[in-house]
């Protein structure tokens, strides 16, 4: 029987990352998605979803010009989160449960636990 000394002290840190879909970079979420044996219909139909996508900015009643958009996931897609958490998928193989860190990721969101200050700044680190 294994027991844990459990503390009064649990170092947390929120990371709401700012705009987290719009940073994935295609090219590196193509290679995970290969690594994970997609299969190779799909994963055309993935990058053909992803590299044909283009925009306009509205602002008060003016419109900008269209342009392509080269990074990111769509937002709003029932797809995105599931693709994004094949990108950051490998954030959490950084955290160590003999050291007392965790990770928790929903979507865009990223919560760091440490047993400390000194590792949540190394672990903190190491996520960049």
């Amino acid at each position: 029987m294994h027991h844990q000394k459990v503390t009064r002290h649990l170092i947390h840190l929120q990371n709401k990352t700012n705009k987290a879909f719009d940073k994935v970079n295609h090219s590196r979420l193509h290679i995970k998605l290969m690594k994970r044996n997609i299969p190779v219909k799909l994963l055309g139909l993935l990058e053909n979803w992803l590299s044909d996508c283009f925009a306009c900015v509205k602002w008060h009643c003016s419109w900008s010009f269209v342009f392509k958009v080269s990074s990111g996931v769509r937002q709003g897609s029932v797809l995105s989160p599931y693709l994004f958490a094949v990108y950051v998928d490998d954030v959490g193989k950084l955290f160590n449960v003999h050291f007392g860190t965790y990770i928790v990721m929903y979507a865009d969101d990223i919560l760091l636990l440490a047993p400390s200050v000194t590792v949540m700044h190394v672990t903190k680190n190491l996520t960049r």
